[in-house]
């Protein structure tokens, strides 16, 4: 009660100076404090930072076109630091990892305001157009956001274009496996401000690259529709608002489209189990690793296959004005996601999740000092209904959940050493109504060594609400009920260290990154209730996760037409085996190439990923995981390169063609080592994943813009 008097109060007060404020400033971002323009002088390429406290890595439109990049994850993914982990071979539910934490601790924000959660990253994040963003902004470590304490390892924050002139953009491609996208873009500028119109339609049919009858990669029907608007100038405030409606259709599983008949088909084998690597010798089954023979399959296409149907609807709006000496920002945010799914021999499952934010912040100087102080509201409900094959009941509520925060921050910045050193120290204090008060406090520094030198030292704490959302593991969905024990909000420490070098024809930035992850949530699927049942224990680990990181990155101009980059990084992880799953490379090297001229943009990349340790990441002391053939998997995955090229040609001021091709060597995990596992009972799984599971794609288009 006395948070939430703090947080009406907070706000009451910032309100109250509305009437006396002085006119608009430029709106920004609220996840930024201190703002500074971007510098200009760094050569296009990985190295683009923006010129603030933080670290702020900085993807622009340029470069997500160059890539052809859909969707978020498309953008963001192959990049030092950053990546796209699937976490279902079958589905493909997939998040983006900074510093290769998992994707559940990295926070999204649409222009700085978070409106996403587990049920909505699970499925959504592939549904978030680039139609109409101006540029993606990275943020890694705990706590780099007053607005997102929940970022255990970082933000990605999609900033709205603004049309600055009247243009339309229309773009249509065709690729491999089905690929079909259509995207337009309408930008509007108005008397008094702007609006923008953006539609993405995008297909894909399930991909199965050995033969097993069971897709590698999950076959997709995708709309999206955005609207965004801009006001210069009402009731003394600068406002910018969007209006965001997914729809997403997406099978795994079985091939084809025909949803109702693969639900209905479960008796019989429809599948070929003797297929790819260490294949077992049987066509209609696998062989027990325990020596008692053969499990033989007799569950249709509906016993792998999972089809999930996701809609969503988000608004987010704020507003930001002069008041007196300082400015006022507020903002809101306001989500709906819908999830139904048939997850094939275990469970039905439909969940509605709703979100709420507010926030209030004033801003103002106090003579060479600049003090923020802030208030915000979120709220996060989850309510589902389900029904397991396994018990043959309904689970209805098995991870239901309310969660309220309400929260009062402050922050200090100065600039020292005739403006050399700048630092700014924060703290966030949350009242959260299942984790009670939780205080997230940092401290960034920037120095300028030179024109040329500058690094950055930031320490800090963030926190995370843990939700018994099924986002480690679809069986669960199976059991009867979840067992809560869990009674502490995770938390993670991060300390990092960049430097960065700058000039006209070169830049570089070498990082250091630590990051220890305390009370990490875990779920632990099929515990023996000791009745003839099972339950889904929700608990924490007891030992802390570390993951330690460097990488170092460089972009070169080496002419006006040509420019490259390569990156390099290396992590090492301290876990007790289960508490982090899903695997991770120790090593990663990049290269890109850039060339334009003459109406030409020619782009290579090169991933290098090394090995990974999957005896550990799957926990293979405690569940042995084997081939079809009964053989234990391998201890250690290769080491293997991507490759995507893109060539583009301006054929004027309307008209551009391109083409390209993704994963240009064909590589796939599944022609090396299978995705599907079972265990020393004979039981089937679907989530041993190390590497590509989409082949060599092949597309080209035409974009037109008017």
């Amino acid at each position: 009660m006395q948070s939430k008097r703090l947080l009406s109060t907070a706000i009451a007060l910032l309100l109250s100076g509305i009437a006396f404020a002085q006119p608009d400033i430029p709106l920004q971002s609220l996840s930024e404090v201190v703002i500074k323009n971007q510098d200009e002088r760094s050569p296009e390429g990985w190295t683009m930072l923006r010129d603030e406290l933080v670290k702020t890595e900085t993807i622009d439109s340029n470069s997500i076109e160059r890539t052809n990049a859909s969707n978020i994850l498309e953008a963001v993914d192959n990049r030092p630091g950053v990546s796209v982990q699937s976490e279902c071979s079958v589905c493909n539910a997939r998040n983006i990892t900074l510093n290769n934490m998992p994707g559940r601790f990295t926070t999204m924000l649409v222009d700085g305001i978070p409106i996403y959660s587990s049920l909505s990253s699970a499925y959504g994040l592939d549904g978030i157009s680039t139609e109409g963003v101006e540029r993606i902004e990275i943020s890694r470590g705990a706590g780099t956001s007053l607005t997102a304490p929940e970022a255990l390892s970082g933000t990605v924050n999609v900033i709205t274009k603004r049309p600055r002139m009247a243009e339309t953009i229309l773009k249509q491609q065709f690729g491999s496996f089905g690929d079909i996208r259509s995207g337009v873009y309408l930008g509007q500028p108005v008397r008094g401000g702007a609006y923008s119109v953006s539609l993405d339609r995008r297909t894909q049919d399930a991909v199965d690259g050995v033969g097993y009858g069971i897709s590698q990669s999950a076959g997709f029907e995708r709309n999206n529709l955005g609207v965004a608007y801009f006001i210069d100038k009402l009731a003394g405030f600068r406002w910018q608002g969007r209006v965001d409606v997914l729809q997403e259709d997406r099978n795994g599983g079985a091939l084809g489209k025909d949803y109702y008949g693969i639900k209905q088909n479960t008796t019989g084998n429809p599948f070929n189990f003797s297929a790819g690597p260490n294949g077992s010798p049987i066509s209609n089954g696998w062989v027990n690793a325990d020596g008692s023979g053969f499990t033989i399959y007799n569950s249709g296409l509906a016993g792998f296959s999972q089809m999930i149907r996701t809609e969503r609807q988000q608004a987010t709006l704020q507003g930001e004005r002069k008041m007196g000496t300082g400015t006022l920002r507020v903002a809101s945010g306001l989500a709906h996601n819908y999830q139904d799914s048939f997850y094939g021999g275990d469970a039905l499952y439909s969940g509605h999740q709703g979100q709420q934010y507010l926030s209030a912040s004033y801003q103002f100087p106090i003579q060479e000092q600049l003090i923020t102080l802030g208030a915000d509201y979120r709220g996060e409900d989850l309510r589902s209904e389900g029904y397991s094959y396994t018990t043959n009941q309904a689970n209805n509520g098995i991870d239901n959940y309310s969660y309220r925060s309400n929260a009062i921050y402050g922050q200090y910045y100065r600039a020292l050493l005739d403006g050399r050193l700048e630092t700014n120290a924060s703290l966030r204090v949350d009242e959260h109504n299942v984790f009670g008060t939780i205080a997230s406090p940092r401290i960034n520094t920037l120095y300028h060594h030179s024109n040329a030198y500058s690094s950055r030292f930031s320490v800090g704490r963030g926190f995370r609400a843990p939700t018994s959302f099924f986002e480690q593991d679809h069986g669960l969905l199976a059991d009867s009920n979840i067992v809560r024990v869990i009674n502490k909000a995770e938390t993670s420490d991060n300390a990092s260290y960049a430097l960065n070098y700058v000039s006209d024809n070169l830049s570089w930035i070498a990082s250091i990154n630590y990051n220890r992850i305390n009370n990490m949530a875990r779920l632990t699927a099929g515990v023996d209730d000791g009745n003839g049942g099972t339950y889904t224990l929700f608990d924490a680990s007891p030992d802390p996760v570390t993951i330690k990181g460097i990488d170092w990155v460089g972009t070169v101009k080496l002419t006006d037409r040509l420019s490259t980059s390569i990156g390099l990084e290396h992590f090492d992880y301290e876990f007790t085996p289960g508490s982090l799953t899903f695997a991770r490379p120790n090593d990663r090297v990049y290269w890109l190439l850039d060339y334009d001229h003459a109406g030409w943009d020619l782009m290579g990349r090169v991933t290098w990923t090394g090995p990974q340790d999957l005896a550990k990441f799957y926990n293979y002391a405690d569940t042995q995981q084997y081939n079809l053939d009964g053989t234990p998997k391998r201890n250690i995955s290769p080491d293997f390169f991507v490759a995507d090229v893109r060539a583009a040609y301006q054929w004027n001021k309307t008209y551009s063609g391109f083409v390209g091709v993704n994963n240009l060597f064909d590589f796939q995990q599944s022609q090396v080592d299978s995705y599907l596992w079972t265990n020393g009972a004979g039981e089937m799984d679907v989530t041993h994943i190390w590497g590509p599971n989409l082949g060599r794609q092949v597309y080209a288009g035409v974009r037109m813009r008017l």
